[in-house]
C-alpha cells in the first residue's frame, strides 16, 4: 500500500469567557480527553494546554502550541460560553479543517448550576454567528452539546471528515488525454477544482505513450509481472501480457513520483480507447484496479470528476473504492428467481447492474478472471484488448456517490446507501447487482434531473453521513446534495398525482 493518505492529529483547544471559572473549561477539556483516548486511543488527538480566555495573545499562543505539536485538524471546545471573538480568530488563522463542540452541564447538585454552569449551549449559538461573519467554513456535529464521552465521538466522527478534507486541499490529479470521442458524458470543468483546493495536471496520451516506451526493459518489469501473476491465480487468462501490463504499471508510478510536486497525495483520470489498445496493444482496465488497490484512485475514460470521488472514498472508507457506471437494469427473471422475497422488500426498481469494463480491485471480486475486453474485442482484434478484469463485485454494503462539477459549473453530488446483493450476474465485465431503496425515484428525480453522468464512485461500506459532511464542508450547497429520498418524502420535481 503506498502512502496516499494522510493521518491526521486534531488539537483539542479549551476556551473560556473570562466572566466564568477558566477550571471550569480546563476541567472539562481533561476528562473529554480521557474520555477520547479511553475509547480510541490518543493517536490522532493532541490536548493543547493553553485555555484561551478572551485574550487574542491566548490565540496566537494556542495556534503556535497546535501547529508546533504537528496538528492538521482543530476542535474548539466551549467548556463554558466561551470567548467568541479569540476562539473565531483561532479557526481563521488555523489552516487545517476545523469543528467546534461545546460541553453539556453536568449536575445540578452541590452548587453544579450557580458556580458550575457553564452555559456553552448558549456560546455555540455565539460562536456560529461569529463564523459566519468571518466566513470560516467549520464542522458543527448535528447536536454540537455533550458530555466528555458525548464530545469524544463527536470529535471521532470529524476525524474521517478531517482527512477527506485535509486531502483534498494537498491532493493533484493527473489527467492523459482527452476525453474519449462521443464522450460529453464525464465532461469536466476544472474552475471547481482549483475552487476546492485541489491542482489539476492536464497531459497529453502520446506524453504518456513516450514514457511508456521509455520503460521497455525495466528491470522491474520481471518482478511486478510475477507479483500479478501470484495475485491473478487461477484467473491469469492471458499471461502473454503481463510483461507489458507491468511496464505500464511501472510507467504510471514513475509518473506519480516525478509530477507530484508540491503535492502530498495524487490520483490520475486515465485514457483507455478509442486509440489506447492499437498503440499500446492492451487495455489498461488491471493496472488502474491495481493502482486504486495501492490507494491511488485511476479512473477511466478520462473522468476527472469520478477520480476525485474515488480519492475521497478512499480517504473517508480507510479502503479500496471503485468507479462504475450505472448501468443496467436487472432482468425480470433474475428478480423473480433470485432476489423478490429473498432480500428482503426491494422492488425490481430499487434495483440495477453496476458494470465496469475491469477496473475493480480484486479484493473487491468474488471471484476474478483477467482476460480480454469483449466490448472493444468486438471492433478489434481481441489481442490488443487484454488486460481487462472481471467477476462479480462483492456483496455487502456500499455507498454509491459522486462530486461533480456540472456543465453550468455549479458543484454538485449525491449519495446513496445500499447493497450489492449476493446473486449470480450471469454477464462480463467487473458487475454487480446493486439494490438501493427507492432507486427508480433517486435515478430519474436525482440522477437525471441533475444531469449527472453515468458514472458513479461506490465505497464499501455505509459512508453516507461522513460523504455529506465533506461535500459540505468543500462547499457544495446543501440542496444540491442529492440522496435516494424515502417512500414517501417527495422530491421537488416528482409529479404528486403519480
Amino acid at each position: 500500500m503506498i502512502n496516499n493518505k494522510p493521518k491526521i492529529k486534531i488539537g483539542i483547544v479549551a476556551v473560556s469567557r473570562d466572566c466564568f471559572p477558566e477550571s471550569l473549561a480546563v476541567n472539562r477539556r481533561k476528562a473529554l480527553v480521557a474520555a477520547y483516548t479511553k475509547k480510541y486511543g490518543a493517536d490522532e488527538i493532541y490536548e493543547c494546554p493553553i485555555c484561551i480566555v478572551e485574550s487574542e495573545i491566548h490565540m496566537c499562543q494556542a495556534l503556535e502550541d497546535i501547529k508546533k505539536n504537528g496538528c492538521n485538524a482543530l476542535c474548539v471546545y466551549l467548556g463554558n460560553f466561551g470567548p467568541e471573538i479569540s476562539e473565531t480568530l483561532l479557526a481563521k488563522h488555523f489552516e487545517g479543517p476545523k469543528m467546534f463542540c461545546a460541553a453539556a452541564e453536568e449536575t445540578s447538585k452541590d452548587g453544579g448550576l450557580i458556580q458550575g454552569r457553564g452555559d456553552a449551549y448558549c456560546g455555540m449559538l455565539n460562536a456560529s454567528y461569529n463564523l459566519k461573519l468571518r466566513n470560516i467554513k467549520a464542522y458543527i456535529p448535528e447536536y454540537p452539546v455533550g458530555t466528555a464521552e458525548q464530545c469524544a465521538d463527536m470529535i471521532h466522527e470529524f476525524a474521517p471528515v478531517a482527512k477527506a478534507v485535509y486531502a483534498l486541499n494537498h491532493l493533484k490529479i493527473i489527467s492523459f488525454g482527452p476525453r474519449p470521442l462521443n464522450f460529453l458524458a464525464c465532461n469536466a470543468p476544472i474552475k471547481q477544482l482549483y475552487n476546492i483546493g485541489v491542482e489539476i495536471e492536464e497531459n497529453s496520451e502520446l506524453d504518456l505513450f513516450e514514457s511508456f516506451n521509455k520503460h521497455a526493459g525495466d528491470a522491474r518489469i520481471k518482478e511486478v509481472a510475477a507479483d500479478m501473476a501470484k495475485e491473478l491465480g487461477a484467473g491469469n487468462k492471458k499471461p502473454e501480457v503481463l510483461e507489458k501490463l507491468a511496464q505500464y504499471e511501472i510507467t504510471l508510478l514513475d509518473w506519480v513520483e516525478a509530477h507530484r510536486g508540491y503535492r502530498e497525495f495524487v490520483a490520475i483520470a486515465g485514457k483507455c480507447w478509442p486509440a489506447f489498445q492499437t498503440q499500446f496493444g492492451f487495455v489498461p482496465c488491471y493496472v488502474n484496479s491495481r493502482l486504486t488497490k495501492m490507494g491511488i484512485p485511476v479512473s477511466c475514460e478520462v473522468d476527472i470528476y469520478g477520480c476525485l470521488s474515488e480519492f475521497i472514498g478512499t480517504v473517508v472508507s480507510n479502503d479500496t473504492v471503485t468507479l462504475l457506471d450505472i448501468n443496467n437494469t436487472v432482468p425480470q427473471d433474475i428478480y423473480d428467481e433470485d432476489i423478490k422475497g429473498k432480500h428482503g422488500t426491494y422492488t425490481i426498481k430499487d434495483t440495477f447492474m453496476g458494470f465496469h469494463c475491469g477496473n475493480t480491485a480484486s479484493t473487491k471480486l468474488s471471484f476474478c478472471e483477467m482476460k480480454y475486453q469483449l466490448i472493444m474485442a468486438r471492433a478489434l482484434p481481441i489481442e490488443v484488448t487484454n488486460g481487462t478484469l472481471e467477476g462479480d463485485i462483492v456483496p455487502g454494503p456500499i455507498t454509491f456517490y459522486r462530486l461533480q462539477s456540472t456543465a453550468d459549473n455549479i458543484l454538485r453530488a449525491y449519495i446513496a446507501q445500499g447493497e450489492v446483493l449476493p446473486v449470480a450476474t450471469r454477464s462480463f465485465g467487473g458487475i454487480g447487482i446493486f439494490a438501493i431503496p427507492e432507486m427508480g425515484r433517486f435515478y430519474r428525480h436525482v440522477l437525471i434531473e441533475k444531469n449527472f453522468p453515468h458514472h458513479g464512485a461506490v465505497a464499501f461500506g455505509h459512508f453516507g453521513k461522513e460523504l455529506f459532511e465533506v461535500f459540505k464542508y468543500i462547499g457544495v450547497p446543501v440542496e444540491e446534495i442529492g440522496y435516494n429520498q424515502p417512500k414517501g418524502v417527495r422530491y421537488p420535481t416528482e409529479n404528486p398525482w403519480g
